[in-house]
């Protein structure tokens, strides 16, 4: 396979290749949870600034990263706080009015292989920071990545810490779904991962992850689009996770299979997709704590469908307005099922002991998303987005042990701005 070269080639030194981008993300969510007397209502505005430097000329090549970012409340308290938008009351039931952080990471590369340092924002499907809320959230460790093949990603690393997206410093990577026992802590995660891209519509990846005295954690994906026409296509495809205890075990006994299936159809602008999802397992598929580390298909608005030997099926219908004449208007109308048997859950789990539900054996639940989404296209407020996303989820046969009904709005303003 070639050598890739182009990325060595094109570079053009450190502040040539230097570039500076703004986003403002002013984001509202109002969480209904139907049994209870308050919702969670919050509204905040988000600053986020990112500078990325060239690399110094040579065969080696060093350069900076650096980003900043400010959240402020507009509205969120009185118990109507703790939505995820803004940092966690303190104990009078008002988020602070503001909070703030900043980080910056140091790279090196030779060749086609890269070296950070620092401050990281990592996406892949077993450690991917949230990007889900009003600011993203980041990892501090290292990261190696290289694409010397064509069509090859070969990464890997090391975090210890996390900055989540709704908080101001940084705290212990733990996770979703499981409860540590106080003063237990995992101190960091280590991954590698190769993805793959050699042909035209085909994709694949397989990664590994060890969240040091919780879990490994495998995952493979399998990815292909297929063009029947220039106006049907078809796209086939694959998620698999397999999660197993290990060291300390600090969340007791994992041994996980999770994987999904989806199929859409694609005719000129519509886009139909039917989606199944197993959970074999008697604890739920977790991932890391706010991360969007769930490379699911029936991961959605408000739930991931992902408890104990829960089954679920998804059936989702998109289409973008292009098509009557609305470039960057787009929507998306999806319906998902899940049945779980909460019965099997080991009662004393030290991490997952919440999920038991001597009631649950046919527990049952069903969620509708509504999505929304415009890009204005031209003029100065190019790239401006907003977008309106609405889940509605409800459970039965005691599914109500584990959560409550819920109708969730958002309403998202994305302005990105480059500035050089």
């Amino acid at each position: 396979m070639a050598t890739n070269t182009h990325a060595a080639d094109a570079a053009q030194g450190f502040t040539e290749d230097a570039s500076l981008t703004l986003n403002a993300r002013n984001y509202y969510m109002n969480r209904n949870r139907l049994q209870q007397a308050d919702d969670n209502i919050e509204w905040g505005q988000g600053f986020l600034g990112i500078f990325e430097s060239g690399f110094t000329e040579g065969t080696v090549g060093f350069g900076i990263d650096a980003h900043a970012m400010l959240g402020l409340k507009l509205d969120g308290g009185g118990g109507t706080d703790n939505s995820s938008i803004l940092p966690v009351g303190d104990g009078n039931g008002k988020a602070p009015h503001s909070f703030s952080t900043a980080g910056g990471t140091l790279k090196m590369r030779a060749f086609d292989t890269e070296l950070k340092a620092g401050d990281l924002f990592l996406t892949n499907p077993v450690i991917a920071g949230g990007e889900t809320r009003m600011l993203p959230q980041t990892f501090r460790g290292v990261s190696l990545s290289n694409h010397s093949l064509d069509g090859w990603l070969i990464e890997g690393g090391q975090a210890s810490f996390t900055k989540p997206y709704n908080q101001s410093g940084h705290i212990r990577i733990g996770t979703s779904y499981g409860s540590l026992p106080e003063g237990d802590e995992s101190q960091h995660l280590n991954w590698a991962g190769v993805a793959w891209s050699g042909l035209p519509g085909l994709t694949s990846s397989l990664y590994a992850a060890e969240l040091k005295d919780i879990w490994n954690q495998y995952y493979y994906d399998l990815d292909y689009t297929y063009a029947l026409n220039e106006v049907v296509s078809l796209n086939p495809g694959l998620h698999f996770y397999h999660t197993q205890d290990t060291g300390d075990a600090l969340l007791g006994r994992i041994d996980n299979n999770t994987y999904s299936l989806h199929f859409t159809v694609g005719v000129g602008n519509h886009s139909v997709t039917a989606a199944y999802q197993r959970v074999n397992g008697n604890t739920p598929f977790d991932y890391i704590s706010q991360g969007d580390s769930v490379f699911l298909d029936n991961s959605q608005q408000y739930s991931d469908f992902n408890g104990p030997n829960e089954r679920s099926w998804k059936l989702k219908y998109a289409y973008d307005f292009v098509g009557l004449g609305l470039p960057g208007l787009t929507s998306a109308l999806s319906w998902s099922r899940g049945e779980l048997d909460l019965t099997k859950v080991d009662p004393d789990s030290p991490g997952y002991s919440a999920w038991y539900s001597a009631d649950g054996k046919n527990a049952r639940h069903w969620e509708r998303d509504v999505e929304l989404k415009y890009v204005v296209q031209a003029g100065q407020a190019r790239n401006l987005a907003l977008r309106l996303q609405w889940a509605t989820n409800r459970g039965g046969n005691g599914y109500g042990a584990l959560d409550q009904d819920t109708d969730e709005y958002r309403v998202i303003f994305d302005y990105p701005l480059n500035v050089f």
